[in-house]
């Protein structure tokens, strides 16, 4: 099977399992585990932050930065395709208990004019907006990459009217190895920020999340709160050390793949790019005139996997995607169009 839903669906290498047996553990909730805090130094001076905290997910890293940095009846910023908003079970709401509001922008990015139009100081009838949420890459953007100076800009406004910047940085390092700009030059224009170790890195489990020594402090405590307290977590940190060591430059074979399946996408008449030139390791597209979960159901018994985000297909390039499984991909899908799929979903032809 060639499964290109996404790149958590990446498994640990026979060598990151080696390193996750022989890790080294003590008692992470009370400060106790070596390979841990091993982790979060690396991970601190990555971001180039103060403190940094191991969390099991990105999503609970959202969710504890949010609550950390509003009070419930705040309000927050982000874009409306933002991975918070679309894809966190109403988190933010539920958990922080604050308002979201959704701003608009090509390939979720919004601008500093956005931002400082937005921005509201709090009234009885209003709430006050305390936070700018921004992600890099942008998932349902394309896995696009928010550019360094255009980041700092809306950073900059969101900062002059008070409010805070969290980054999602879930597939930061994806940013940092397209551009060649570091990962602690992009969070240097943030509050807080984390990165995800599950998807492109390959390891099994586990997120940083950084910021300031306050912050952190503020957000361990959250960490409590929210059922997120472990034990013996250097088994986890081990697969994210292994990954940091081993899997970060290879992201820009993810980046190459993902063009050689846009490259060959291009040709085929009904199908429409809105990533004709992926940043990062992300292909979004249409199948015109056809339904798109049909579409998928005939593409499987080619034995070949695809996901559907919102009105689009979308292929994730990952450590366990060669050139060969995206050449498969291609003929499968070229293949696939020759099926009735507003009919039929059983079988291949």
């Amino acid at each position: 099977m060639t499964d290109l839903r996404s790149d958590t669906l990446t498994r640990p290498t026979a060598a990151m399992r080696a390193a996750i047996a022989a890790a080294e553990v003590g008692d992470e909730q009370r400060g106790e585990d070596p390979t841990v805090n091993l982790l979060l130094e690396r991970v601190r001076a990555l971001l180039g932050k103060e403190a940094a905290l191991f969390l099991p997910g990105g999503t609970m890293c959202n969710n504890i930065a949010i609550a950390a940095h509003t009070r419930p009846g705040d309000a927050i910023l982000a874009h409306r395709s933002a991975h918070i908003l679309r894809s966190e079970s109403a988190g933010a709401a539920r958990l922080a208990q604050v308002q979201t509001e959704a701003l608009d922008g090509a390939h979720g990015r919004i601008t500093a004019r956005q931002v400082e139009d937005a921005v509201t100081a709090g009234s009885r009838y209003e709430p006050a907006t305390r936070l700018l949420c921004v992600e890099q890459t942008h998932n349902f953007g394309g896995g696009a990459v928010w550019p360094l100076a255009e980041l700092g800009e809306v950073c900059a406004a969101a900062h002059a009217h008070g409010l805070a910047v969290h980054m999602d940085g879930a597939r930061l390092l994806n940013a940092a190895v397209a551009t060649g700009v570091p990962a602690h030059d992009f969070a240097a224009h943030v509050d807080s920020v984390w990165i995800c170790f599950t998807k492109g890195l390959g390891a099994p489990i586990g997120a940083v999340l950084a910021g300031t020594e306050e912050f952190i402090a503020c957000a361990g405590r959250l960490k409590h709160a929210f059922g997120g307290a472990l034990r013996q977590a250097g088994i986890a940190a081990a697969g994210c050390l292994y990954a940091l060591d081993h899997h970060v430059q290879r992201l820009a074979d993810d980046h190459a793949l993902a063009r050689r399946l846009a490259d060959g996408l291009r040709p085929i008449e009904a199908v429409r790019l809105h990533t004709p030139r992926p940043d990062t390791n992300m292909v979004f597209f249409d199948v015109d005139g056809r339904n798109h979960a049909a579409f998928l159901d005939v593409l499987a018994t080619y034995q070949v996997r695809l996901g559907a985000v919102g009105p689009h297909l979308r292929a994730v390039t990952h450590l366990d995607v060669t050139a060969d499984d995206i050449d498969r991909a291609l003929e499968a899908i070229e293949d696939a169009l020759g099926v009735d799929c507003c009919s039929s979903s059983s079988g291949r032809p």
